[in-house]
């Protein structure tokens, strides 16, 4: 929405209408289109830490995955493995042995079947499954003795494997009932409708958002910076010494009566919104010294600040900040940046400009548009 901040002092004489001051709402454009930029880069900053966050969480999830997989299990779990490593070895001896043994008696008996075998090829048969029986015997007892082994094992496995056990356990319900009471402070501090005060901002966030009127804003726009202000539009004006002898003294100043343009017989067309006010269009920048001199024939030494031989008038400065940058053009103009702070020293003047000094005493003339009056 439109900020009525600086703008709003600026004064009516500043209308819509006269030349150039339709770069205000020009300004209000770019101005929309950079906050817009900037909320996003705002929600583009957080997804990055919110990305960065989750994947420190991963890396921390498999350092210590690492660590639980290499606990006291593997180390009481590596006797009962190399027992049943032996006993699958062992087991696999024994039915091999006895594969070849059946072997062996099969080709023994279709011998002593076969007439055509002659006495000492049945007796090769007959030696062979003898070897065999002895081999399976050697084979089925180394069997047996691993298993024996394996069934010794197993009792202080058990007990070890247990006692283990018990320990994660008891770490794994310690650590349950941590997070638990973690989670329900965490649960308590995150409950902000039982806290007064936030409950209180969110509301207050939530009425200003509610009550932001785009209808509203654009009519106070229009108004305030639009073709809603009211303007002085030239009129005839009849000539009078009084005029002319005011003339022949700017002139005598250095200015020319033919530079100078007063607009008078105000005209609004936004009823009683806008309060006239007199504007002056400047066609060639001619400032009014009027403040400086008088109808006497010597002028009058102002001291600034208590400087001054024959101090005759002390003149109060006003503290002012500089709304907008701005570079002199002549000689008695001053020259500043937007925000820096002046000093006072009169009144605008029919043509828009008013007297001030620079913190560095620099005393001069500036447009009194591009400042604004520091609250005290």
């Amino acid at each position: 929405m439109s900020s009525n901040g600086d703008l709003s002092e600026l004064g009516s004489s500043e209308s819509f209408w006269e030349p150039g001051n339709y770069k205000r709402t020009v300004k209000r454009i770019d101005d929309g289109h950079r906050l817009c930029n900037e909320l996003v880069t705002c929600f583009q900053e957080r997804a990055k830490i919110e990305k960065h966050y989750a994947l420190q969480l991963s890396d921390w999830a498999k350092r210590w995955r690492v660590v639980v997989e290499k606990g006291e299990f593997k180390f009481y779990s590596k006797c009962l493995t190399r027992a049943c490593v032996q006993v699958e070895s062992t087991k696999k001896s024994y039915h091999q042995a006895k594969k070849e043994e059946w072997t062996a008696a099969n080709r023994e008996a279709h011998a002593k079947a076969d007439p055509t075998k002659s006495q000492e090829e049945v007796r090769k048969y007959t030696t062979r499954v003898e070897r065999c029986n002895q081999d399976t015997e050697k084979v089925k007892e180394r069997y047996s003795k691993a298993l024996e082994e394996l069934n010794r094992c197993n009792p202080r496995y058990m007990e070890d494997m247990e006692q283990v056990f018990d320990l994660t356990q008891e770490a794994e319900r310690k650590r349950l009932c941590f997070f638990k009471d973690v989670l329900l402070d965490i649960h308590t501090h995150l409950d902000l409708s039982s806290k007064d005060s936030f409950k209180a901002l969110y509301q207050d966030l939530g009425q200003t958002i509610r009550a932001a009127n785009e209808t509203e804003d654009l009519r106070w726009w229009r108004n305030t910076h639009g073709p809603g202000m009211s303007m002085n539009w030239p009129q005839f004006e009849e000539w009078s010494p009084e005029a002319s002898r005011s003339i022949s003294k700017r002139m005598h100043s250095g200015n020319s009566e033919e530079n100078v343009v007063t607009l008078t017989n105000i005209v609004s067309s936004a009823g009683d919104n806008v309060p006239p006010s007199p504007i002056t269009l400047d066609t060639s920048r001619v400032k009014d010294y009027s403040s400086d001199w008088s109808d006497d024939e010597s002028p009058k030494k102002v001291a600034v600040n208590g400087v001054g031989e024959e101090e005759e008038e002390q003149v109060e400065g006003v503290r002012v900040k500089a709304l907008y940058d701005y570079t002199g053009q002549e000689a008695d103009e001053l020259s500043f940046k937007a925000g820096e702070e002046l000093l006072k020293l009169g009144e605008e003047d029919e043509q828009g400009w008013c007297k001030g000094q620079l913190s560095n005493g620099q005393i001069g003339l500036y447009p009194a548009n591009y400042v604004h009056v520091i609250a005290s």
